[in-house]
């Protein structure tokens, strides 16, 4: 319970005393379609930087959280609900923004594609799935351009190449010691599809051997005692991610 003389200070506070930035949210979606990640961008309807494409965000309402907001915007402008998103980081570089001094919040989710292929296809010609393109290796990090269905770079609006990129770096970073490589995967799957999801990820080839080796050691999998169907060569056997009760789930 504040105290009398906190709450007349509280009372007495002038807050227009100091300046206040804008704050808004990103959410950048990642998804794992074939051979390249793709993710899901809006095109600006309005100035400033109209018709370029962003990730879907909007600024953040006096009386809700950065969570809140983020689910919000990604509901409002994706038609996504009930996505595991995580905090990336804040971006404040002063001229980011033409507007005003505007500091973003970005945040970054893995989801199934086919879901990302719905969202743009329900939301029409200000929607599209986008493919990553990464200029760099391992966790160096730097922007990241964002392709269209023909390998295009797309006009991209702010700095939301760089988000593109420290989402990037930042997957790439958990991946040896975190659950997310199987949130990109089905519920069951093979040594080579997970193989191919962290290839994939990093941008680099791994040898089939020692990654396999790796991951039976890792304590991460368990077999379904199954194996494919339907396949015209030999099946290989199924695994499943062990539960361990953390937030990413494959």
């Amino acid at each position: 319970m504040p105290s009398t003389a906190e709450l007349a200070y509280l009372a007495a506070y002038d807050a227009s005393q100091f300046p206040r930035p804008s704050v808004t949210v990103d959410v950048v979606l990642i998804a794992l379609d074939g051979d390249a990640l793709r993710t899901l961008l809006v095109r600006r309807t309005e100035q400033p930087q109209k018709g370029r494409w962003s990730f879907p965000g909007g600024f953040v309402r006096i009386d809700e959280s950065l969570d809140d907001a983020a689910a919000r915007v990604l509901r409002d402008k994706a038609g996504i609900d009930g996505v595991f998103l995580e905090q990336l980081y804040t971006f404040g570089a002063p001229e980011r923004d033409p507007r005003t001094r505007v500091i973003s919040v970005a945040y970054y989710g893995l989801v199934d594609h086919a879901a990302l292929a719905a969202a743009a296809a329900s939301l029409g010609e200000h929607d599209r799935v986008a493919t990553f393109r990464v200029p760099w290796e391992g966790e160096r990090g730097g922007p990241v351009d964002l392709l269209d269905a023909h390998g295009k770079a797309l006009s991209v609006a702010f700095d939301h190449r760089d988000i593109a990129g420290t989402a990037i770096k930042r997957l790439r970073g958990k991946l040896a010691y975190t659950p997310v490589g199987f949130a990109l995967l089905p519920r069951e799957f093979t040594l080579l599809q997970l193989q191919r999801v962290h290839e994939i990820v990093l941008g680099t080839r791994l040898n089939k051997d020692s990654f396999r080796r790796r991951m039976l050691a890792s304590d991460t999998l368990e077999t379904t005692g199954t194996a494919q169907e339907g396949v015209d060569h030999r099946p290989a056997a199924l695994y499943r991610r062990r539960e361990t009760g953390d937030s990413f789930h494959g």
